[in-house]
């Protein structure tokens, strides 16, 4: 199938635009390959410290004529999604002695979960998580002790941390490795539903509670199409997981030989085989090119996926030499149909998407519509298309069958002919309140434009103290602002979903414009974020009054104050509220402090750089 014009045209304004970028880029990766640091430049000393507690593994990691695999592993066992993990590492040795090859753990890395912070104060340290997860993750592989790398993460900001940490790696072979979502429990319409009765002071926290704990109820990824889920989905998309391996359940038999798979196959991508130059040599510097992360885009659009990649994409691409801004994606958007209904944006969870297709089917479809670019660099294969094939056990062997035909669940997946929306899952809206980003999946199109007088808050908990209060009941605008990353970290609003989907179900327009985020799995009220440029650097939020008219409109892709323009002109910026302490916050100030805007991926250690 020919590209679709418009995926070949972005991409090419990609490429022009990052051109000088890339070229470093590749050029740095090429020189750590050839003259960085590496076993063969250690000292004796150097090495016998990397392999002095390896075991029986000793005699060949000195050696040096074998693969040594770096683990990077974002393990504990509080958050279920991560606690899988734990045992991955001696497996993986186990899997690399298979091949001749040594595996071990390059270091760890923290896995912070917005599920566990959403509305508490810790939620400021999220966004920069991130970084400090990039940077612990090059500290782990700059001993030079290693040849390959597996990266063991799963959600938020932990996978755009680790690719960014090992991206400055680049020369070295990689793939990620996933651990599966948890088997499905309470619907999540139920879970919604007693979240907004308890909200309402319907039911006490004890129903609360018990909704919770029956839909987060054991090990493995949340079930809803969050930021967690997208961040496998991009994985397939860009070709770093093997095929069709996002969405495999912990614990059972196929989940270890998928595993076992990425173990061998990363033994045979490196730059060298048998002491020759590799013809496989399969870098992932040159895997995350500008195909690869157009191809993520598409996919996020796709699949209706979370609003948290408007940030992360643009970061993984400058950590590669790339430049991705949010015109691309909204450009993409516009001819990118939205293929997949998943919870938020739908009924079923991520179980019920993997059963109808999954990945593999929306792989097929996208590339069979010409709007996926196929000759990627992948882990696996030739191309992306290799990737269309679904994972399962022939007896005690694996193998890989084509991807569905036709979707086994037209409620979940749909074929690019006849979509669930002609246009992608989110929206670019601009306007006099500055630019930001609207998950139009999962907002009833009845709800795409509102316009409604503004009430402005500059905290998240005195939002919820007016919704107790009955001040938000009629149609109203909740202007959410100094929540940018230089303000405080630029923390998930997700908390505020459920009093402001009461509002709405009593018959209001309500909408949200903040410069903070909202969660991955932002729900039905049509929010406005990443609002940038921030209040605290001026952004046009700052001059928002109660009571003026703002209108919200996905539509037409406006964002704007209804005020006349010289009284707009004339307004003094509100002044941002002092730096809050305690939980650590403090310990970030210097993150805020040299943090980048939100469309350039809301980093400090990227700004710095100069990347």
């Amino acid at each position: 199938m020919m590209l679709n014009d418009t995926i070949a045209k972005v991409t090419e304004r990609i490429v022009e635009r990052s051109r000088e970028g890339r070229r470093r880029y590749l050029d740095l990766i090429d020189r750590q390959r050839d003259e960085g640091v590496h076993r063969p430049t250690l000292s004796c000393g150097n090495l016998a410290h990397g392999f002095a507690a390896s075991g029986e593994d000793k005699a060949t990691i000195r050696g040096g004529n074998a693969m040594n695999i770096g683990i990077v592993t974002a393990y504990n066992d509080m958050l279920s999604a991560h606690q899988p993990y734990g045992r991955y590492p001696e497996q993986m040795k186990i899997f690399a002695r298979e091949r001749g090859a040594t595996a071990q753990v390059a270091g760890g890395v923290p896995a912070m979960c917005d599920g566990v912070t959403q509305g508490q104060d810790s939620m400021e340290l999220s966004l920069f998580s991130r970084d400090v997860i990039a940077m612990g993750t090059a500290v782990g592989l700059s001993h030079g002790m290693f040849e390959g790398a597996l990266l063991l993460g799963i959600c938020d900001k932990i996978v755009p941390g680790l690719l960014i940490g090992t991206l400055r790696f680049g020369h070295l072979p990689t793939i990620l490795v996933p651990a599966g979502p948890m088997p499905s429990g309470l619907a999540n319409k139920e879970k919604i539903r007693v979240r907004q009765l308890y909200a309402e002071g319907k039911v006490g926290e004890k129903e609360l509670m018990d909704a919770e704990s029956a839909s987060y109820h054991g090990a493995g990824t949340c079930t809803f199409y969050g930021t967690a889920n997208s961040n496998q989905m991009m994985m397939e998309m860009m070709g770093l997981h093997m095929p069709g391996s996002s969405f495999v359940n912990p614990g059972n038999k196929l989940r270890q030989e998928l595993t076992r798979a990425a173990v061998h196959r990363v033994t045979e991508i490196g730059w060298a085989k048998d002491g020759q130059a590799n013809d496989d040599y399969r870098a992932l510097g040159h895997c995350i090119d500008e195909k690869a992360i157009v191809n993520a885009v598409v996919g996020l659009l796709a699949t209706g996926g979370s609003t948290n990649h408007v940030i992360h994409l643009p970061a993984i691409a400058r950590a590669a030499g790339i430049i991705l801004d949010w015109d691309d994606m909204d450009e993409l958007s516009d001819v990118v149909p939205l293929i997949a209904s998943v919870y938020p944006n739908g009924a079923g969870d991520i179980n019920y998407f993997h059963a109808a297709g999954g990945m593999p089917y929306v792989i097929r479809e996208l590339l069979g519509a010409g709007l996926a670019h196929d000759d990627i660099l992948t882990v696996y294969g030739k191309s992306l298309s290799e990737g269309a094939r679904e994972p399962v056990m022939d007896g005690d062997t694996l193998v890989w069958k084509p991807a569905a035909e036709e979707s086994r669940d037209d409620t979940l997946l749909k074929p690019v002919s006849d979509p669930f929306r002609k246009d992608g899952g989110l929206a670019l809206l601009q306007g006099n309140l500055g630019r930001a980003t609207m998950k139009v999946s999962a907002v009833d199109p009845e709800r795409h434009t509102i316009e409604a007088p503004a009430r402005v808050f500059s905290d998240q908990h005195a939002v919820a103290e007016a919704f107790k209060s009955g001040e938000l009941d009629r149609d109203v605008v909740v202007i959410l602002r100094f929540q940018g990353p230089a303000a405080n970290g630029m923390p998930e609003l997700h908390k505020l979903t459920s009093p402001l989907g009461v509002i709405q179900d009593r018959g209001y327009k309500v909408a949200l414009v903040t410069d903070g985020r909202m969660s991955g799995a932002s729900g039905k009220v049509p929010s406005a974020i990443h609002v940038s440029p921030e209040a605290f650097h001026g952004g046009p939020l700052g001059k928002v009054q109660d009571g003026d008219v703002v209108r919200v409109c996905a539509t037409t892709g406006t964002l704007e104050a209804l005020v006349d323009e010289r009284e707009w002109d004339a307004r003094e910026q509100a002044s941002p509220p002092p730096p809050a302490l305690g939980t650590g916050r403090e310990l970030f100030a210097m993150l805020r402090h040299h943090s980048d805007p939100a469309e350039k991926g809301g980093s400090a250690m990227l700004a710095e750089a100069g990347l």
